[in-house]
């Protein structure tokens, strides 16, 4: 009796029952691998796809030398850019022999030796925005050809698809990579045009919600090429209303790689890497780290503000206020305590007198309250790095244009 119980047994596994556990384990392995908003960096922004071998180990180099590495960017993400424009023989993809000269395995080999993580691009579509190509009809051999090769994160694109739908897409590709076996932060690059917040939590870790970036604080730039356009950070900011509700600890808004080191004004770079830090934005650097200077460094490493963007509760920030070019922004974190951001959007120098007893925050999405007449908080001055006070007083200071005053309240244990 015991053998032909067995004998069933086996028989409905074959069949495909019982593998239940078999998915669980699987979709296990690949649960909490961004439980916090990934770091690192980006090729795109300053190189396009002029990439190649030697500026993988000099950034990497770099990452680990400047002490960014250190501060918690741990991902080096080569964009479009890094295979040759047909597939082998086989149907696989190509990394370029001359950009990559001793292949893309010990490209990514030096990476992790460094203790640094590595992320590839590709893209849904027939071929990539750069007119490489696509992972459309090639997803499983795609996932198996990454899984082979080591990388842990993958950026996926949303060029050159028509008559393909984004969730269907993005899912097959997800379920690639599952099936792959190999744990990959997946990254939806879909612009935001199909909502993919609303869809996109068991799919992948993180989402765009826009349009590329631009390196300004709050214009548009309109391409020659083509009917798109480039965003300023703050633009991106203001894009999309009401989303914030979808975001959390292995599933975020993304609002694109910095522009810190890309040819803003140091304030400019400081408002901007405050506020992706108020968003609970992914911190992916953009700029040449060989020609950086050490006040981008020093913004890109501030360790109070990384401190708010990798805060456990995973809350995004929102706008609190907004008053004669002045915003407020606030971001509930976690132990009961709060980061506020005074943000000066217009182009004239702005005097601040925050009496904190005439407001209560209140959070309408997460239910979080801060209620200055009831609770006192310390204030920090998280560029300063330097106690300023309470919220006894009222908050007076200048803000100098486009410029940020960022402070983390802490809560007063009574």
């Amino acid at each position: 009796m015991k053998n032909i119980i067995l004998l069933l047994a086996l028989s409905l596994s074959c069949l495909g029952f019982g593998q239940g556990n078999t998915h669980t384990q699987l979709a296990g392995k690949f649960e909490g691998l961004a439980m916090t908003p990934p770091m690192g960096w980006n090729s795109w922004n300053t190189f396009e796809t002029n990439i190649d071998e030697k500026l993988v180990k000099e950034t990497a180099d770099i990452m680990v030398s400047s002490g960014m590495a250190a501060a918690g960017y741990n991902y080096i993400v080569l964009d479009d850019g890094w295979m040759t424009r047909e597939r082998d023989a086989n149907g696989d993809l190509v990394p370029d022999p001359v950009k990559f000269p001793n292949g893309m395995k010990a490209v990514i080999d030096y990476v992790h030796s460094k203790g640094l993580k590595f992320g590839l691009y590709n893209c849904a579509g027939t071929q990539t925005c750069a007119g490489y190509p696509g992972t459309r009809g090639y997803e499983y051999q795609d996932a198996r050809f990454y899984a082979k090769l080591g990388i842990d994160f993958l950026k996926y694109d949303w060029c050159n698809t028509q008559g393909i739908t984004a969730k269907e897409a993005y899912t097959t590709m997800s379920n690639a990579i599952k099936t792959a076996g190999k744990p990959i932060v997946f990254s939806l690059c879909e612009w935001g045009d199909n909502q993919p917040w609303e869809w996109g939590k068991p799919v992948g870790n993180l989402w765009r919600i826009s349009g590329d970036i631009y390196p300004c604080f709050d214009c548009e730039f309109k391409h020659e090429e083509g009917n798109w356009s480039s965003w300023g950070f703050m633009k991106i900011i203001e894009m999309r209303k009401d989303i914030r509700k979808y975001s959390g600890p292995d599933h975020w808004n993304d609002f694109d790689m910095m522009e810190v080191g890309d040819g803003m004004t140091n304030t400019e770079d400081k408002a901007h890497f405050t506020m992706w830090c108020m968003m609970a934005s992914p911190l992916i650097a953009g700029n040449d780290f060989r020609k950086m200077s050490k006040e981008t460094l020093a913004i890109l490493t501030n360790k109070e503000l990384i401190a708010v963007n990798q805060d456990k509760f995973g809350i995004q920030g929102f706008k609190y206020s907004a008053e004669d070019g002045v915003e407020v922004w606030v971001k509930p974190l976690s132990d009961g305590n709060w980061a506020v951001t005074f943000l000066n959007r217009s182009e004239v120098a702005k005097k601040i007198n925050f009496d904190w007893k005439k407001h209560t925050i209140k959070d309408g999405d997460f239910g979080y309250l801060a209620d200055f007449n009831s609770t006192v908080f310390e204030l920090k001055d998280l560029w300063k790095n330097k106690e300023i006070g309470n919220t006894k007083k009222n908050f007076v200071s200048e803000l100098a244009p486009h410029d940020v005053i960022a402070l983390k309240l802490i809560r007063k244990t009574q």
